[in-house]
This record gives C-alpha cells, sequence and structure tokens, in this order.
C-alpha cells in the first residue's frame, strides 16, 4: 500500500488532531476512497511512525464502570501460558508463547456466547480467524472490539 506525501502528511495531521484509528479509517474511506481494516490502518500508522492519542488511555472498557477485565466469559484466560488476557465486555484475547505454523504471532479470542477461536497475523501482516464453530461469523462491533483488545496486547508485548 503505497501513500503519496500528501496523504502521509494528512494522516500525521489527524494524528495531531486526536482522531482514533477508527476514524482515520473512516475517512481514509470516505475521502480517499481507500478501504482498510483497523489492523491494516494500526500498522500503517506505526509504519509512520506515529503515535494515536486513543493509545494512552491504556484502561481496558469495563474498569471505570466497576467491572473486572475477567468478568467475562473467558476471565480465565489470563491463567493460559503465553498471554495475558485483555477483556472488554465480552471479548478477551490471549497470545501464544510459541506462534502456529506460518504466522508472525498468534493466539486465542473468545466473544460472546463463549464463541471462541484461534487468530493469527502470517507474514504478509494479514489478521485471520480460526472459529471453533464453523461458519460462526461475530457481530462487527465485537470484531472492532477484539481488534482494539489485540493491539494492546501485541503493544504490551512491544509488537
Amino acid at each position: 500500500m503505497k501513500l503519496d506525501e500528501t496523504q502521509k502528511q494528512q494522516i500525521e495531521a489527524w494524528i495531531r488532531e486526536g482522531l482514533k484509528l477508527s476514524e482515520i479509517q473512516s475517512r481514509m474511506a470516505s475521502e480517499w476512497n481507500l478501504r482498510m481494516t483497523y489492523m491494516e490502518v494500526r500498522l500503517l500508522v506505526d509504519d509512520l511512525k506515529l503515535t494515536p492519542k486513543d493509545e494512552e488511555r491504556a484502561k481496558p472498557p469495563g474498569i471505570a464502570d466497576g467491572n473486572h477485565a475477567g468478568a467475562g466469559p473467558a476471565g480465565d484466560s489470563a491463567a493460559q501460558p503465553g498471554g495475558d488476557a485483555a477483556a472488554g465486555a465480552g471479548v478477551s484475547v490471549t497470545v501464544d508463547q510459541l506462534a502456529r505454523p506460518g504466522a508472525v504471532v498468534s493466539g486465542k479470542v473468545t466473544f460472546s456466547g463463549a464463541n471462541r477461536a484461534d487468530w493469527y497475523i502470517d507474514q504478509s501482516g494479514r489478521l485471520g480467524l480460526v472459529p471453533e464453530k464453523q461458519g460462526y461469523r461475530p457481530p462487527p462491533a465485537e470484531l472492532q472490539e477484539f481488534q482494539m483488545a489485540l493491539e494492546r496486547e501485541l503493544m504490551k508485548m512491544g509488537l
């Protein structure tokens, strides 16, 4: 994905304005007709050596309102070796100690209703999901929550 210098400067300006990655993703789609996944936008911003302001809020959702991070349906996943759990409202993510074959990094995610999936990022930076239940597709809101939780976990690991 090649961006011209003007587009790079515009992304930098959006970061300075305090736009979140999801907002940058929407703007790129509406203004440039450029469709990217949340993770692709995250990697692009990282390649440009920029730090979005939404990363400064490290508290997982639910802490402020009295919910505890481990209280979701997969709160026990933090005990899994190799990864911390990032839990939101029904979504928890773990990172494997040893990545699955063909992946740079991999792990597990639990969505609401105890629907589980393996996730991985391949050498091209593409994010993949392999659900336990064949044909399962998480709701868009939970998918975005998963991507944000995954981003937090990978940042903790320095990736």
